[in-house]
């Protein structure tokens, strides 16, 4: 692949002609790696750049009192519409959306919003534990782990909420260490169910502490660490536990990215450049969206700043197109590749 394939007035573009790319490969002949989008499965390798945790709509109001009639699902389309075109001008070909169901998830309006916009979107399946467990279902503390999973791998298998659309990846989260009873569930549940369906499971994560209490968890239910994704990496400062952490087999992601926190950001790569980690990193902004409950939908974020500020600074940095394309493309499409991963 060229240079001028991708790079455009300094930024990097991906088209979905820039396959194959290294370290993305085919599971046997003629059946290619793929990721789930709402729009049903791409081969892996035709992600191209991809924003690993963004969000479009999200409702704090609580699992006990969310419901889709607190907004206007036309009011959130008109204002999410032109930042995901902007993105896409921009080159990013696949966002993934982290909002889980119980905290304002909506395939339909992903799905709409992808086929207008041409972006691929993957939503999710999982529950969200962290913030004080203030958005689980009553059932998520009466299910066990293996009905909880039950659950999950239902929405893969039929599709979420009457829609058709699967989920392409697994959304849960936990506060700071140490787990609580049912943080420590939906890790087991999150690990059932990639066992049953090879989707990857993200963990909104406290800090690293909380981090390695996960990986204790996934290793003792026998799924290799490369399954799971350790969500907001950025809020542990001792970076050896990131280093252990890539190390073990986990993807570190540092999530939270801004235009205040550019510099920090390739402190992190250049830190896991130097310790041969580059491969198991991921970044994004964990920016949007629309704000349930706000005049408007509140301030929506766009997803700009790795394009217009990071990729040219980290190119002064020395980083090279290869590496820079590990983070962005090649690392997001393994990251999420539907496959089992057992130990």
């Amino acid at each position: 692949m060229h240079r001028k394939d991708f790079i455009r007035s300094g930024f990097l573009l991906c088209t979905p002609y820039v396959l194959p790319l290294r370290g993305i490969m085919r599971t046997s002949a003629g059946d290619e790696d793929y990721i789930m989008t709402v729009n049903g499965h791409i081969p892996a390798a035709r992600a191209g750049f991809t924003l690993t945790h963004e969000h479009i709509l999200v409702d704090f109001i609580g699992a006990d009192k969310i419901t889709t009639s607190r907004y206007n699902a036309d009011e959130v389309y008109n204002k999410a519409l032109p930042v995901l075109q902007e993105a896409v001008e921009n080159g990013c070909k696949t966002l993934v959306e982290c909002t889980p169901n119980y905290l304002g998830r909506n395939t339909a309006l992903l799905q709409r919003l992808s086929k207008a916009s041409g972006l691929h979107i993957i939503s999710n399946t999982g529950y969200y534990g962290a913030a004080k467990e203030k958005f689980l279902p009553k059932h998520a503390y009466t299910d066990s782990a293996k009905q909880l999973a039950a659950r999950w791998i239902n929405e893969w298998e039929t599709g979420i909420e009457g829609t058709g659309i699967k989920p392409g990846f697994i959304k849960t989260g936990v506060d700071a260490f140490p787990l609580s009873p049912v943080q420590q569930k939906l890790i087991e549940a999150a690990a059932l169910t990639h066992l049953s369906t090879g989707l990857t499971f993200g963990v909104h994560t406290g800090n690293g502490e909380a981090a390695l209490e996960e990986l204790k968890i996934i290793k003792a239910m026998r799924v290799r660490p490369e399954a799971w994704v350790w969500i907001h990496a950025q809020s542990e400062r001792n970076r050896q536990v990131h280093v252990q952490v890539a190390k073990e087999g986990g993807w570190v992601s540092f999530d939270g990215l801004n235009d205040g926190s550019v510099q920090q950001y390739i402190q992190f790569l250049k830190d896991m450049k130097a310790e041969k980690l580059l491969h198991r990193t991921l970044i994004s902004h964990d920016a949007g969206w629309y704000h349930v409950g706000e005049p408007g939908g509140g301030r929506f974020r766009s997803f700009n700043t790795v394009f217009k500020l990071m990729l040219p600074l980290l190119r002064k940095e020395g980083f090279n197109e290869g590496e820079i394309q590990q983070v962005f493309i090649v690392n997001p499409a393994k990251a999420l590749t539907v496959k089992v991963r057992r130990a």
